[in-house]
């Protein structure tokens, strides 16, 4: 079997810093209760590892005891969520992810310019909810072409639509393209809000998609940038699979396939891919092709709130920094240590730093 590892795949630089927040909480306050406002990225794995540390994740401010450490999940979260922190008096660490902290900030931005804004995006998700909750009466999600009908508009020349971070970018494409029909007026952001690594992960499977037999995608169910991946890999017309980890392979799913494309969500971590290439060497043999498709050098700080922290204690933020891996060194050097057949094929289209 030929197994297609995707690059760029995995952690995005917002979960590397969401992640690393909490960890950095654990070694910096031991014995401390650290609290979570939902989950801190949609990763099954991810979550469960923290529960095992100690970390209660929680879906109301109110559960938290007065005076405790809460952590804002990579999400965002509505200034109303901020304003019941305050209220019980939480020291609250901001673990959103910047580029949702944009979309937030072009809400607010035109809001008060006094535009109507279309929030394409699925209603139920946390993102979508904190930045609907930024400025609620000038905001209307919209999920699909279908809720347009229902939409109440004042003025059709100030209108402006955001989007999810995380969506497909072809749904997305299909929604606006439906909006300017139907307002033609409408005004876009200055950027596109969906992220550089949902971008990058969406574009690589529907590249490499194509000339595989089977696409076998990381991550959970409640991740909506791993679903969409799954999403791009059947439009290509390839069979795919959304697994947390080697255990959920299933052997009728490889039957007369002998290229498999393996990528992974933007929540989930790289030791869940390498558990997955163990289980497909060990079950049917086979090669490792590394296919580099864009570079990603972007990487966030820490947020002001956790370098407060740091300083009551003595600590220079400067001297800690995020851990981030290399995915493509990372497997590299585990293929080594394994002995398996390796190759880099470097296909790269595109660069983000």
């Amino acid at each position: 079997m030929r197994i297609i590892l995707a690059n760029p795949r995995g952690f995005c630089a917002g979960v590397y810093m969401a992640v690393d927040v909490v960890d950095q909480l654990l070694d910096l306050c031991p014995g401390e209760p650290i609290f979570v406002f939902h989950e801190i990225v949609h990763n099954w794995h991810v979550v469960q590892r923290f529960r095992d540390r100690g970390v209660q994740f929680v879906e109301h401010v109110d559960e938290v005891p007065e005076g405790s450490i809460l952590v804002f999940s990579a999400h965002g979260v509505s200034p109303a969520v901020r304003a019941q922190a305050q209220a019980r008096r939480l020291r609250a660490i901001d673990a959103s992810c910047p580029l949702v902290l944009k979309v937030h900030a072009e809400a607010i931005r035109y809001a008060r310019k006094g535009y109507q804004i279309l929030l394409i995006g699925h209603k139920n998700h946390q993102e979508v909810i904190g930045t609907a909750g930024e400025v609620p009466q000038a905001i209307q999600v919209v999920e699909s072409p279908s809720d347009i009908a229902s939409l109440s508009i004042r003025d059709p020349n100030r209108l402006v639509y955001l989007t999810q971070t995380t969506l497909s970018l072809d749904d997305a494409e299909v929604c606006i393209a439906a909006l300017r029909r139907a307002f033609p007026a409408m005004e876009a952001p200055p950027a596109s809000d969906i992220c550089y690594a949902t971008t990058n992960r969406q574009k690589t499977v529907r590249i490499l998609a194509p000339e595989c037999d089977l696409v076998i995608v990381v991550g959970s169910r409640n991740s909506s940038n791993s679903v969409r991946l799954i999403e791009i890999a059947q439009s290509a017309g390839t069979p795919a699979r959304l697994v947390d980890d080697a255990e959920a392979l299933e052997d009728r799913w490889f039957t007369g396939v002998g290229r498999v494309l393996l990528t992974a969500g933007a929540s989930a971590p790289e030791d869940l891919v390498l558990g997955i290439l163990r289980k497909l060497l060990d079950n049917y043999g086979g090669t490792i092709e590394q296919h580099e498709v864009y570079r990603e050098d972007i990487e966030f700080g820490l947020p002001a709130s956790l370098k407060n922290i740091m300083r009551e204690q003595g600590i220079d933020p400067g001297s800690r920094r995020i851990h981030r891996v290399d995915a493509g060194d990372q497997v590299a050097a585990w293929a080594r240590e394994q002995g398996v057949g390796y190759a880099t094929v470097d296909l790269t289209v595109g660069h983000t730093a």
